[in-house]
């Protein structure tokens, strides 16, 4: 069973109380749980960054405008997504909004339904990031325990060196490569060579002398 901070949330912030009733019966409705800010301000109050979910804004509020708090989100590196729904729409804005990174930009009166499909849709996106960043922090973990020979056979294995290039670019035998290379397919768990250059691409990982 998944614990509450697990469960995808829809962060409604907006102003107008009637709004967020109104937002959190429809989605309420749909089985989505539902938490209402008045501003910006008790918004980030509340916020907890391993949360999963969506934030729903709107444009003009008291003090922070929903725009400056997207921006405030993004420039800490805090990647949940972002819907702008709002009664005072324009170009401007709306250009701002989908440079900084929003997923949809939707007018008040809304369209019920569209505004279901679009907060499940970035719920979707939401878990996938997440899903991929978890991933990839454990084949980092993973590659971490290679040692520094290991790790040197594993970048030429990425380019798509053979044992007899790398044994004679590392100055080693054949064999002592072919038990390095075993070494590495057994720390990063991987099945195959192809599952192996997957697993190094998708863990984004370099090696000391690349870094150097």
């Amino acid at each position: 069973m998944r614990q509450e901070k697990d469960i995808p949330t829809v962060f409604v912030v907006d102003d107008d109380a009637g709004m967020r009733d109104s937002i959190r019966w429809l989605l309420e409705s749909v089985n989505h749980k539902v938490e209402v800010y008045s501003d910006a301000q008790e918004f980030l109050e509340g916020l907890d960054p391993e949360q999963p979910g969506v934030v729903l804004l709107d444009i003009r509020m008291p003090g922070v405008s929903g725009l400056e708090l997207q921006e405030w989100l993004r420039d800490r590196g805090l990647e949940i997504p972002v819907i702008i729904l709002t009664g005072h729409a324009d170009v401007p804005a709306a250009v701002r909004a989908m440079k900084g990174g929003a997923l949809d930009f939707i007018e008040k009166p809304y369209n019920a339904q569209y505004l279901i499909e679009t907060v499940q849709k970035a719920i979707e996106q939401d878990q996938q990031r997440r899903e991929l960043g978890s991933r990839r922090e454990e084949l980092r973990r993973r590659a971490a325990r290679l040692t520094t020979r290991e790790s040197q056979v594993a970048k030429r294995v990425v380019q798509g060196y053979s044992n007899k290039a790398i044994a004679r670019e590392l100055d080693l035998s054949p064999k002592t490569v072919e038990v390095h290379r075993g070494r590495v397919m057994e720390k990063m768990e991987a099945g195959s060579t192809a599952e192996l250059v997957q697993m190094l691409i998708a863990a984004e990982w370099t090696t000391e002398e690349e870094e150097a």
